[in-house]
């Protein structure tokens, strides 16, 4: 984590601590700034068949200035307190 910038919301450098879930998923956009959008895949038990169906959420992660994520990149994301309207993971 090199360099020189100031990000309040970045959990090693602002006021922002990580609890509670903590996922893995794949990143879809990096068009906003400090923010990207992440796809969640899960398994959904359908009790009726017997099996599970596959099913995914899109999901906004705030990504501090000293990550680069590119598109298609597996990235770990953990819960922290809501950071905007939308944004609840960093």
């Amino acid at each position: 984590v090199e360099g020189n910038y100031i990000d309040k919301k970045c959990p090693w450098t602002g006021a922002v601590s990580i609890r509670g879930r903590v996922f893995r998923a794949m990143v879809l956009a990096t068009k906003m700034k400090r923010t990207i959008v992440v796809r969640k895949n899960y398994l959904h038990y359908v009790k009726k068949y017997n099996r599970f169906e596959k099913r995914h959420k899109n999901v906004s992660v705030h990504c501090s200035p000293c990550f680069e994520p590119k598109e298609g990149d597996i990235v770990t994301c953990g819960e922290c307190r809501p950071l905007s309207k939308t944004i609840r993971f960093n």
